[in-house]
């Protein structure tokens, strides 16, 4: 698989994420219904904006991991939110993941009415291998 990244600019750097991504000659391609707050029980999480997204990141992580990809890979991550305010108060959390991670993804954050139950946060990816 070869990733190539197409950014004609600079301040989407800060905002962690790409303009583009192109992707040629891949193994495989992992697309990932949207990960949230829900336990191993199936129960949806009560919890703040922050606990929800660390958690929708664990379980994202898990289905990668167990599928056999990295997630250095993912080339389209997609966010909803109940609430975009609330978000940016703990983007940082998403931010330090993603640079961790080392993942230069394609991105589209949509603020929405409303999610399953009582969940915040939603992410939906593509990864490569």
């Amino acid at each position: 698989m070869e990733k190539r990244i197409i950014n004609p600019w600079k301040w989407q750097d800060e905002r962690s994420y790409v303009q583009a991504v192109e992707v040629t000659n891949p193994k495989g391609t992992l697309y990932i219904s949207g990960q949230t707050a829900i336990d191993d029980g199936g129960k949806s999480s009560t919890a703040s904006m922050k606990a929800q997204l660390i958690q929708s990141i664990e379980n994202l992580e898990r289905i990668i991991k167990d599928a056999g990809y990295e997630c250095k890979n993912i080339v389209r991550l997609n966010l909803y939110t109940t609430s975009t305010e609330e978000l940016f108060t703990c983007f940082d959390v998403f931010q330090n993941w993603t640079t961790k991670h080392n993942i230069r993804q394609a991105s589209t954050l949509l603020e929405v009415k409303g999610l399953f139950e009582t969940l915040k946060i939603e992410l939906e990816a593509t990864v490569i291998k």
